[in-house]
């Protein structure tokens, strides 16, 4: 596995536009086509989403090569969470349906990371 990129970004719903476009240029990098880096995009904001839902307030995202492109994405700065998101379940279910080998780290019965991947021509 090679490492393509690391970095730590605070979770506000004004990033995610320039995450997801990240993300775009890493899919492009690895040889992902247009319809596995819609889907890894998508996959990559729910699970952002499900960190500041859990009660984050930041996050670190490392994106590394192997026959495609493996994501894990951790919670960073825990606050406890202001209220309960019903739409968790879909974005879960989501990643579940879009992503392989989907990885969701729990502690003390919160979320705290997720790992997914996704394969060349989805392999």
């Amino acid at each position: 596995m090679k490492d393509i990129l690391a970095l730590g970004i605070g979770l506000n719903r004004e990033i995610l536009t320039t995450v997801r476009l990240t993300t775009g240029g890493v899919c492009s990098l690895v040889g992902l086509d247009m319809e596995e880096s819609e889907d890894c995009k998508v996959c990559v904001t729910e699970s952002l989403l499900l960190l500041m839902h859990s009660g984050f307030r930041a996050a670190r995202l490392s994106f590394a090569e192997s026959e495609g492109v493996c994501i894990k994405i951790e919670g960073d700065d825990y606050a406890a969470p202001e209220e309960n998101y019903p739409d968790d379940e879909i974005s879960s279910a989501l990643l579940s349906a879009l992503a392989g080998d989907v990885n969701m780290q729990r502690r003390d019965g919160r979320l705290t990371a997720i790992e997914f991947r996704f394969a060349k021509n989805g392999r």
